[in-house]
């Protein structure tokens, strides 16, 4: 895009400057009044062919003559310019949107992002920080195009349509956030989601608490209400600052080398029977953990070192992103 904006701007600038040399070769070789000078040269360049506003001087045609050939190499030079650069931009946006939906149609186990709003922005930012594919929808051409520019796959549609999110990869996604400006618009996005994959998992946004019920029995297993949860932890923030700031170094990084993950226990893990204080995950790789989700959906907050782990089982752990890592390579390697 850098070159053809650049390729405007000469257009232009030579253009600018064919008229001002025409316009004060007029005013100085026959002393035309200014207006009378640059109406004579817009009138050569263009090739309209009106004729002279006054006889011209000997000295004024030669001027003339020059005029006339240069003018008209700039103008043909502005229209073949502008063609080409029309052309460009129409193959680019044709091509750019085929290789998005080839893209998309390879993309499996994805999340689908509908909205790139204020909240749209954190959750792809997130997403990308943790290596997820995901596609952006957004009926806004200005936010589809800020997130192309920052390197996302983004399609310039209607979340809300079934066609949308079929072209999205629904059936193959993992996931959807909804993010959209109203509640009505989300809940329509969550409800044509959940008929045409009923396992996508749902994430909602909603604006007004009475939504949240709604949301949650048209198939949303998460909802969130942003404005409520700033307030509240704002509030938070001042009636229990240190609690706030260890949750801000855990869940955003924040001058903390650690975070908290969710981990699956594979089906085949060696670990599976396994007690917490068998693994010794805190001594050999240092991660803490905090609570155990089981297969059957209970969780057991700060387990005991007697507590035994099944496949299918969900840690959520504490440490450092290493330690998480490598823990992570331990549940899922499969028994020899």
């Amino acid at each position: 895009m850098d070159h053809l904006r650049r390729r405007l701007e000469f257009i232009a600038i030579a253009m600018a400057l064919t008229l001002a040399g025409g316009t004060v070769g007029f005013v100085l070789i026959e002393d035309y009044p200014v207006f009378d000078a640059f109406y004579m040269t817009l009138t050569t360049v263009t090739t309209v062919g009106y004729g002279e506003i006054r006889t011209l001087s000997r000295a004024g045609r030669i001027f003339n003559s020059f005029l006339i050939l240069f003018g008209v190499i700039i103008m043909l030079l502005a229209i073949g310019g502008m063609t080409q650069t029309v052309i460009e931009l129409e193959l680019n946006q044709f091509f750019g949107k085929r290789r998005i939906k080839i893209m998309i149609e390879k993309l499996k186990g994805h999340i689908i992002l509908c909205g790139y709003g204020r909240v749209g922005r954190g959750a792809a930012d997130e997403l990308r920080q943790a290596g997820v594919p995901f596609v952006v929808v957004d009926r806004n051409e200005e936010r589809v195009e800020r997130a192309i520019k920052n390197g996302m796959l983004a399609v310039l549609a209607d979340a809300s349509r079934d066609e949308t999110l079929r072209d999205a990869g629904v059936e193959r996604a993992r996931g959807l956030i909804a993010t959209l400006a109203s509640d009505a618009d989300n809940l329509f996005v969550i409800l044509s989601a959940k008929t045409l994959n009923p396992k996508l998992q749902l994430s909602a946004r909603v604006a007004e608490e009475a939504s949240e019920q709604k949301m949650r029995r048209a198939g949303a297993d998460f909802v969130f209400a942003p404005y409520n949860s700033t307030g509240h932890r704002m509030a938070q923030a001042l009636l229990k600052p240190h609690v706030q700031r260890f949750l801000d170094f855990t869940t955003q990084s924040v001058g903390l080398d650690a975070g908290i993950e969710q981990v699956r226990v594979a089906e085949g893990s060696a670990f599976v029977g396994q007690s917490l204080a068998e693994m010794q995950m805190r001594r050999e790789l240092g991660v803490i953990v905090l609570a155990i989700r089981k297969a059957s959906g209970e969780m057991f907050f700060n387990p005991p070192a007697e507590a035994k782990i099944s496949g299918g089982d969900h840690l959520i752990v504490m440490g450092r992103p290493e330690g998480l890592r490598r823990l992570e390579h331990l549940l899922m390697e499969a028994t020899v």
